[in-house]
């Protein structure tokens, strides 16, 4: 597992299993000596050390510019991200979407309310909190490489 670490939150879910792993065979790991453990297995001298590396590192999954694909009100899409922001603490990110052709949101024949940019609050799975009356996700984004929706 540690040769895929590359962000500090991956980091730190290392550590949230080596607290496990200890828990299971009834030792107690601090947090903080499961991250220097992290840290030791990365090959750094110290947690600190290893923080400030692997916080250079871009946790953001989706990049201004990069192709993106998905669902918005149920619709399915293809665009590109025009901004993304990551919201206070990490708790997910604001991403801006222009999709190629505009996607129309509204179910009903009589009318129709076409979108081409958007803009919501994901989590970093790409998968937005709000939801429909029947529980869809608003939006539902990707890479167009990894397309899975």
């Amino acid at each position: 597992m540690t040769n895929t670490i590359t962000t500090r939150r991956q980091a730190k879910a290392r550590a949230m299993e080596l607290r496990a792993e200890a828990r299971q065979q009834g030792k107690s790991l601090s947090h903080a000596r499961a991250l220097e453990a992290v840290a030791h297995e990365l090959g750094y001298r110290d947690w600190n050390t290893a923080s400030a590396r692997l916080s250079n590192q871009p946790e953001i999954p989706l990049q201004v510019g990069e192709r993106v694909t998905g669902r918005y009100l149920k619709q399915p899409f293809n665009g590109r991200v025009h901004a993304v922001r990551e919201l206070a603490g990490g708790l997910g990110f604001e991403v801006t979407l222009h999709f190629d052709e505009p996607v129309d949101v509204v179910e009903f024949e009589s009318f129709s309310g076409l979108r081409q940019r958007v803009s919501a609050m994901v989590s970093e799975d790409g998968v937005s909190w709000d939801k429909t009356s029947d529980g869809i996700p608003h939006l539902i984004v990707q890479r167009e490489e990894t397309f899975l929706v």
